[in-house]
């Protein structure tokens, strides 16, 4: 797999910076379209060859290796003029020659290869270190986000240094490339500067809860963006404190991490979960869902030595990823997608890694077949391996990044190597956030500014570490009592073999829940109850009758769902209580059945000046009326608000709403009755608008809009639903704008085919789509690849379904849905809701869309 890659990149793509493995061609920066930050990465220096460098010494490809630095030393420039970020530079290119620096001169140093080599990558790294000290040249310390190569910052040539932010991670992710150039030349400048950083941030700490931001600001230090987990944003920060104090042995460092380490674990860690929350309130959740960088935290907290919630948080990431294939860039608290793209990252591998390192239980060596299994199987292309563009579908991205080289095979391969397959020995490196090898011997380098001493090795919270922290001293100075510890493994901290399974069963049960299937099997001589599930309308006086007899109440709650809920001792008699269980059971396997028949989201865009089809509203399908996935080019139209707004009786401006789409409030009929109301008066499409405030795609999942129980076969105008925030966007621009054109389309349209090649301006919005054949499993609904800087990823509701308390029982379903059912739903934090949001302007209003694109952008700068 590996000779796959780097060899199509090596044909196809050097000497450009990263392969693109659908159209077997190198990326250029300024040559093809621009990616946003995520090309931030890219400094027209060969990056994939340089990342790949110490992994070819790993897998034993010497020859290549050596062919590979003669290529870096002949080819890579390093004074372009080009602005590069700081953190992706400093991890890839700085710590990529820093670990073929170190591969060489193990090499040389076995008298077999690399003889001529004269420290040509530690000059080569020094260049880089240099050229990016100039980002550290601030009042707090902390650097600017990005660097010109050639001109530094703030300078007339730099087209940098006015940035103000920077996320954690960016800031705190420097001290093992630094401080490791320092060791290796003598010159402790790098260092100081990496330390410098980390003590600035570790200063603006929450004092409270300490917990750190994702987002500060370089100069004042104030925090930009307070909510804090272990993922994008953060995630390489708390790995740097603890590395470096495996590298540096620096107890300072081991202080620093164990302190925020069990702030973590208090507020953050909800096992198997990992949830942010916002530091000044930890107790209060910031988001409802996950990313995927946070897939690396299992395996620090091996290195950490805490086993158990390692074990648990990595089940639930492998069941996410049995579930899709792969795991999504951003997934919910009930495990389904909320970002769809999977760019090949490599940290779930690698907590795979350090736990079978950690426990040698055969389990993760299962888990790690599957990771490989799924990349031949999905992501395998002719020239490579191809980035996901949707998990769910299956379709791809033209994006191979050089991280995949530099440490997906990397962590397989050791995952899978007997002690033969290995040419040296890896307990005598660390692995940076990028997986390079860094020599432990570094500890002993005469230029180190605190030099560490005995008390370091006396924290017993490390036990597991004692082979890296023996490192650190020379066995003159050594207690040997102080290293009784070995590697911790699950027959040893757990006596009982089956503790791993038990730990792991239950979130197996609960990711398995998330997707229920249908129930196959029916209890001989179970009877049939008297209504059935499949035909129950809830506007249906005949119904609620039989309900009532049943013992089945019915609620309507605020938020325009109606709740179904079962008192057996208020049935008629005993018989009808049975009915009335039956009835719900039939309910609840109709609700699981429809979850393999869920439509996916559709796209509402706004195609008038001035947004011009940069605005996407994710909005909720109709499973009657116009199929928008069949349609080639959707429907186009102006909007305007019907009269009545509710659609529930004929219209009063029909002339008005003639040849437009229609806009109607939610509530009050059902959705079908809506539908004939604005056809009659001449529409070409609806879009219904959530009338419970506050509602947003953002924190409640979609839900497809059902029939009146009749035939609808003579509604032929396509239907939509938007909930309130994404509603009110529409509205405000429509009170603002007053002629607002939209596109009703199953995806994101690119502008370039809506407005015919005409130039326009703003980010072009990828529409692609390459469907794979539905799978089996139910995770792979057949939702549009949305782009996910644009349109949230949310799905058509689904419910989970606890098959507790037969005795009284409460089955919710959606107004006008069917049967899309929740029993005993588990209370929920109620949305915070904007009071003034009707009064916002439509820039005001789309503050929370433009976060959710900056969270994206900030992921994708994190690795």
């Amino acid at each position: 797999m590996f000779d796959h890659a780097y060899s199509n990149y090596m044909d196809h793509a050097y000497p450009a910076d990263e392969l693109m493995p659908l159209t077997c061609r190198g990326r250029v920066r300024g040559l093809e379209p621009s990616r946003g930050d995520v090309d931030d990465a890219l400094g027209k220096f060969s990056l994939t060859l340089i990342d790949t460098l110490d992994t070819l010494v790993l897998l034993n490809k010497t020859t290549e290796f050596e062919e590979a630095v003669r290529r870096v030393l002949t080819d890579v420039r390093l004074d372009n003029d080009i602005v590069v970020s700081v953190f992706e530079t400093n991890i890839r290119v700085l710590g990529g020659l820093l670990g073929g620096h170190s591969m060489a001169v193990m090499l040389k140093d076995a008298g077999h290869h690399m003889q001529w080599y004269q420290d040509e990558l530690l000059h080569m790294a020094k260049d880089v270190g240099l050229r990016l000290l100039p980002a550290f040249n601030t009042s707090s310390g902390l650097p600017y986000p990005r660097v010109n190569l050639k001109h530094g910052i703030r300078g007339p040539e730099s087209r940098t240094g006015t940035e103000t932010d920077t996320c954690t991670a960016c800031a705190g992710t420097i001290i093992l490339e630094f401080a490791a150039l320092s060791r290796f030349t003598g010159d402790p400048v790098f260092e100081v500067h990496a330390r410098r950083a980390l003590d600035f941030l570790w200063e603006k700490r929450q004092r409270n809860s300490n917990l750190v931001g994702t987002t500060i600001n370089i100069h004042s230090g104030e925090w930009v963006r307070r909510d804090s987990g272990v993922g994008a944003g953060i995630d390489s920060y708390y790995e740097y404190l603890l590395k470096a104090y495996i590298l540096l042995g620096d107890d300072l460092f081991l202080q620093r991490f164990n302190i925020h380490y069990a702030s973590i674990m208090k507020y953050i860690s909800q096992p198997p979960l990992l949830l942010d929350v916002h530091i000044h309130k930890p107790l209060l959740p910031a988001r409802t869902w996950m990313d995927s960088l946070l897939a690396f935290f299992p395996g620090l907290q091996v290195l950490k030595g805490d086993i158990r919630p390692a074990i648990e948080t990595h089940e639930m990431l492998y069941q996410v990823t049995k579930k899709h294939n792969f795991l999504p860039e951003a997934f919910t608290t009930d495990f389904r997608v909320h970002w769809a793209q999977h760019p090949l990252r490599p940290e779930f591998a690698e907590s795979t890694y350090f736990l079978y390192k950690a426990t040698k239980d055969p389990y993760y060596l299962e888990v790690g077949r599957t990771v490989l299994d799924n990349l031949n199987r999905f992501a395998r292309v002719p020239c490579g391996f191809a980035a996901m563009k949707d998990v769910r579908t299956g379709s791809h991205e033209d994006r191979m990044d050089s991280f995949f080289l530099a440490e997906m095979f990397k962590y397989l391969f050791l995952l899978f190597a007997e002690e033969e397959d290995l040419t040296f020995n890896v307990e005598d490196y660390i692995f940076t956030t990028e997986a390079h090898l860094l020599p432990l011997s570094l500890s002993t380098a005469p230029h180190a500014p605190s030099p560490p001493t005995n008390t370091t090795v006396q924290a017993p919270s490390l036990p597991h570490l004692s082979a890296y922290v023996k490192s650190l001293w020379s066995e003159e100075e050594l207690d040997d009592s102080n290293f009784d510890w070995t590697c911790p493994n699950t027959r040893l901290l757990f006596p009982d073999p089956a503790f791993p399974r038990n730990l792991r069963d239950p979130i197996r049960s609960a990711v398995d829940k998330s997707c229920p299937r249908p129930a196959i099997h029916r209890e001989p001589g179970m009877g049939r109850p008297p209504l059935r599930a499949q035909d129950f309308m809830a506007n249906n006086p005949d119904h609620l009758e039989l309900l009532r007899r049943m013992g089945v109440s019915l609620i309507h709650l605020k938020d325009g769902r109606v709740q179904l809920v079962q008192h057996a001792t208020q049935a008629v008699s005993a018989v009808a209580a049975e009915d009335g269980m039956r009835f719900m059971q039939e309910m609840m396997e109709l609700s699981s059945q429809q979850q393999k028949e869920q439509l996916p989201p559709r796209a509402v865009q706004i195609v008038s000046h001035p947004f011009f089809g940069r605005v996407v509203l994710t909005s909720g399908p109709a499973q009657f009326g116009t199929d928008l996935s069949k349609s080639i080019t959707g429907v186009r139209g102006f909007v305007t608000v019907a009269e009545p707004y509710s659609g529930c009786a004929e219209l009063s401006n029909a002339a008005f709403v003639q040849g437009r789409i229609a806009l109607l409030q939610r509530g009050q009929c059902m959705f079908a009755e809506k539908a004939r109301h604005i056809m009659k008066a001449g529409a070409i499409g609806g879009i219904v608008i959530d009338d419970n405030e506050g509602s947003s795609s953002d924190t409640a999942p979609l839900f497809q809009m059902a029939g009146d129980g009749r035939n609808t076969d003579d509604v032929t105008l396509p239907l939509l639903f938007l909930f309130y925030k994404e509603g009110n966007i529409l509205l405000e621009a429509l009170k603002e704008y007053r002629e607002v054109e939209v596109l009703l389309s199953d995806k994101a349209r690119d502008r370039a085919s809506i407005f015919k090649g005409k130039p326009l301006p703003g980010i072009l919005l990828e529409s692609r789509r390459d469907v794979q054949e539905e799978e089996e499993d139910c995770s792979t609904d057949q939702t549009s690849p949305v782009p996910a800087a644009t349109l949230d990823q949310s799905h058509v509701r689904t419910v989970e379904l606890d098959e507790s308390a037969p005795h009284n029982e409460e089955v919710t379903p959606e107004e006008d849905v069917g049967p899309a059912i929740k029993r005993n739903p588990e209370p929920e934090e109620e949305p915070e809701v904007d009071k003034d949001s009707s009064r916002k302007s439509v820039e005001a209003m789309m503050a929370d869309w433009r976060e959710d694109l900056e969270a994206f952008q900030q992921m994708e700068d994190e690795l």
